[in-house]
């Protein structure tokens, strides 16, 4: 599988005198909001280790994935429940708010968090000072080939891979075959957009309405969220420009050979969803419209999302998320049948925590990944396509993992790249000049040609 990689925000300045704890103060107060777990850790009459090994001490997570909150919260009380010694604390900022912005504020504190998430090559570089070696843990040797190499230097590993991911078109497979289309036989980019217009002109004539009456659009494109924009669709551009990350790490420009079909899946989706005569209204549109708003009530029929949004739509409405499955997004004329497959993200510890929380963290991830009741958590509950050889039967039951784990094994696979873009650039560079372009303050040429400049100024 192709390299990966997810930039943050660079650590500008460290707590010289940082307590020993490693979390142990009071929650700082981030720019983006926080969801937080604090409970009081619960007795069990079967703890993980003898009481003379019992660990002790209190565990910070900070973590972006909005999708798993609720589920990682009861992970951390059956944890506590295990380990009656350990508290605990969660907080999850991530969805429309920015983790990165929100990760540096964290580690700028007195209260850093013992683990958080990373993405690779800058991150490695960007948090070195916060990145604990975790080459000796046994998780290693049961991860998928190829997923450490971007977290890994000089023979350290500094990552655990969160899971793997992909996305495209998330759509209702309901919906389509009321209109009598065959969305799963769409692969390039005129069928896909032959396929909308015909589903564009029956929800137009009200043919859908009596069986779909909340129907409104084919699709949802959220480009208040640069991630979605300047990450995800920009990706299936720019991961034909570069082989890999690690090759688009390594490059000191951007040449965005295949802009101008970036330019059209933009367009295709502008073009299919309610706001295809303002697309600027389209910057104003979030996540939480797309996705809960969107698909989950049967308002649109596709959003250009990944495997990760089924616990969101599942929440919303089951029966809906039940009906999901993806077809690749295409690159016209370049790249088409092809679903963009990742690691979203990194486990990482603070090598700045005392000894005796970073082994409570390690086990903790340890335990989360590796024991038989944690897979089955990280599987089920996460609904994650595990990142491991060793999960036996333990597979995706929900149909985006499902889709995403078929092309994986058909092959079907475009590499994510944009991990190697510059810190913060694909996000509050590119998805910025996108939000320019479809809000008409600049053209195409000139919104690509800002973006190029400070990708060429950030590797001088």
């Amino acid at each position: 599988m192709k390299k990966r990689v997810l930039a943050l925000l660079l650590v500008v300045a460290m707590i010289a005198s940082f307590a020993a704890g490693c979390g142990n103060a009071p929650a700082a107060t981030n720019e983006a909001p926080a969801k937080t777990n604090e409970a009081p850790a619960k007795t069990s009459d079967t703890p993980a280790q003898a009481d003379d090994e019992a660990l002790k001490g209190t565990l910070n997570i900070f973590q972006f994935k909005v999708e798993i909150n609720d589920a990682l919260i009861a992970a951390t009380k059956r944890y506590m429940e295990l380990n009656p010694g350990v508290k605990v604390n969660l907080e999850t900022v991530g969805g429309g708010d920015d983790y990165g912005a929100a990760l540096r504020t964290k580690m700028q504190s007195s209260d850093q968090p013992a683990i958080y998430n990373i993405g690779g090559p800058q991150d490695v570089i960007d948090w070195a000072a916060n990145l604990e070696d975790l080459a000796a843990e046994p998780w290693v040797a049961n991860t998928v080939s190829g997923l450490l190499d971007d977290v890994s230097k000089d023979g350290k590993v500094y990552g655990m891979p969160m899971a793997i991911e992909g996305y495209g078109f998330v759509y209702n497979k309901e919906i389509f075959e009321a209109a009598g289309i065959d969305a799963a036989s769409l692969k390039t980019f005129d069928q896909i957009d032959t396929a909308f217009a015909e589903l564009q002109t029956k929800i137009d004539n009200g043919e859908l309405k009596e069986k779909f009456p909340a129907l409104e659009a084919v699709i949802e494109y959220p480009a208040k969220e640069k991630w979605v924009t300047g990450m995800h669709t920009s990706n299936v551009a720019l991961g034909q420009e570069f082989a890999n990350c690690t090759e688009a790490f390594n490059a000191k420009e951007v040449q965005f050979t295949y802009g101008a079909q970036l330019k059209d899946l933009i367009d295709l989706q502008v073009k299919y969803t309610t706001n295809a005569n303002n697309p600027s209204a389209l910057n104003a549109v979030d996540y939480s419209m797309q996705a809960g708003g969107g698909i989950a009530i049967e308002r649109v029929a596709v959003i250009q999302q990944g495997n990760w949004v089924f616990p969101v739509i599942n929440e919303v409405d089951p029966e809906v998320a039940q009906k999901l499955d993806i077809i690749p997004l295409p690159l016209k004329g370049v790249s088409e049948g092809n679903t963009p497959i990742g690691v979203p993200m990194y486990w990482a510890v603070n090598s700045q925590c005392d000894e005796n929380t970073k082994k409570i963290a390690k086990d903790f991830l340890n335990w989360l990944y590796q024991s038989e009741e944690g897979m089955k958590i990280v599987v089920n509950d996460f609904g994650f396509i595990p990142p491991f050889t060793n999960y036996g039967d333990n597979l995706p039951s929900d149909p985006l993992g499902q889709a995403v784990s078929r092309a994986a094994n058909a092959g079907t696979v475009a590499p994510w790249v944009f991990n190697g873009c510059p810190t913060s650039w694909a996000e509050n560079v590119l998805g910025a000049e996108i939000q320019a372009y479809l809000g008409g303050e600049k053209t195409w040429d000139d919104a690509i040609a800002t973006a190029q400049q400070a990708w060429a100024d950030a590797r001088k």
